[in-house]
């Protein structure tokens, strides 16, 4: 998966390896990984991490699967690669209103849905660290964001392969100090975290049932595997054999997840910088008095060990990780916007587009974290349903491509796809 990161070269109809790879962590690492983590661990005690560490192990496969789907079905449109879920729906199922109904609620949940709960939550944090009203906070990062998605997918991915690997490097070394001031009790929180996942910790025995339902719900949240986001990106990268893609992404899961979820719980765990909400009224720990869960958690566990700089060195992550979340929220919806306008020439319908999201992100400031945080849902829901349905029925082609990577591996080749040859129908890109 590693090796096959760093491998290739854009085109002038693709982007490198690395650069989808970007777009698709820009995507995963959002919001989830700060304030999603915390919400789990609100919801569900510590035991809830450990069932996002699962759900990433499954995710990852997922991942895999959805990804090399993207680039098997891929084509061309307007001189750049264009794939993802409605595409390997119609030509790999054949199912082509399937695949309309997956594109239409793609734009409207990466579009309308999602958006808000990330400039939500970067509005909350800059207000908490800066006190700056979230009205002026959604109109600078409406204005920045519209300067990026005007200039397509191009520059999305210049910006997401420059942001990403600042933002991740720069916030899990902030997560390794504090663990190197914390290692002797790291066994102690692995041991905590292990014991509240399998009721076997009687402080958090009454939220058992719930640290699996959040530990899933927030790490499906946070790594986006199965949700039919990703395939997106894959589908844009310059690869010779679909498989080498769907490698990459599964990767990106790791990162995502077993990195900087991670990092976030270990952060807030160490400090014991939050509550635990029981199901039926009240709080199971109350260490945070009056504070509602979410980045503040955050916030205030990287303030425990550096006040001057804690709250507001977890606003700016926030601001870096959620906004390219967005960015890789419109390049999907206008992905889509393009499987459905091919053949026709529809210029107003991508500037509605674009139109749409910027609303959808500025509002998202100045709404509540609940209402932002359920529409979030649903738009994941939505999507991820109708996605691993039709994953699950196309595992023959991606098994296909896969028999047919590790003959060519076995044989010393650098692997080229050649979809007749392997057995794969419809693939036109590849033949």
């Amino acid at each position: 998966m590693i090796r096959l990161l760093f491998k290739g070269q854009s085109s002038d109809k693709g982007v490198s390896s690395f650069q989808a790879f970007a777009i698709a962590i820009s995507g995963r690492v959002g919001t989830g990984n700060i304030a999603g983590v915390a919400t789990a661990i609100a919801m569900g005690g510590p035991g809830a991490i450990f069932w996002m560490w699962v759900i990433a192990f499954l995710g990852a496969a997922s991942a895999f699967v959805e990804s090399t789907l993207g680039q098997i079905y891929k084509e061309v449109d307007n001189g750049q690669y264009r794939g993802g879920p409605a595409f390997y729906i119609e030509k790999g199922l054949k199912v082509k209103w399937y695949a309309v109904l997956f594109a239409l609620t793609t734009i409207l949940s990466t579009a309308v849905l999602m958006p808000g709960v990330q400039s939500n939550s970067i509005a909350l944090s800059v207000k908490n660290a800066f006190q700056i009203d979230p009205v002026f906070t959604g109109i600078g990062v409406t204005a920045v964001l519209a300067l990026i998605i005007i200039g397509g997918v191009k520059r999305i991915s210049k910006v997401a392969e420059v942001v990403i690997p600042f933002m991740a490097a720069a916030y899990i070394l902030m997560a390794l100090v504090i663990i190197g001031l914390n290692i002797t009790e790291v066994p102690e929180i692995f041991a905590l975290i292990i014991k509240s996942a399998f009721n076997m910790e009687s402080a958090f025995s009454g939220v058992f049932g719930m640290a699996i339902a959040w530990g899933v719900k927030r790490g499906i949240y946070s790594n986006e595997a199965g949700q039919g986001t990703a395939p997106h990106a894959a589908a844009a990268a310059e690869v010779s054999h679909p498989v080498k893609q769907g490698l990459v992404q599964g990767f990106s899961v790791y990162v995502d997840t077993l990195f900087v979820c991670t990092a976030t719980a270990l952060m807030i765990l160490f400090t014991g910088q939050y509550n635990v909400i029981h199901p039926e009224g009240g709080f199971l720990v109350e260490n945070l008095p009056g504070v509602e869960f979410g980045a503040e958690y955050t916030q205030y566990a990287v303030a425990t060990q550096f006040p001057s700089i804690g709250s507001g060195f977890v606003a700016v992550s926030l601001l870096f990780f959620a906004f390219t979340t967005i960015m890789a929220y419109y390049y999907i919806a206008e992905t889509n916007l393009s499987y459905l306008n091919r053949g026709k020439n529809r210029v107003w319908s991508l500037w509605a587009l674009r139109a749409l999201i910027l609303i959808a992100t500025f509002y998202g400031t100045i709404r509540t974290a609940k209402l932002a945080w359920t529409m979030g849902d649903i738009g994941v829901g939505l999507m991820a349903w109708l996605n691993i349905i039709a994953i699950l029925l196309l595992r023959k082609p991606v098994m296909r491509a896969f028999e047919d990577y590790k003959r060519q591996k076995k044989e010393g080749k650098d692997p080229v796809f050649k979809a007749k040859e392997a057995g794969v129908e419809n693939a036109d890109f590849w033949d």
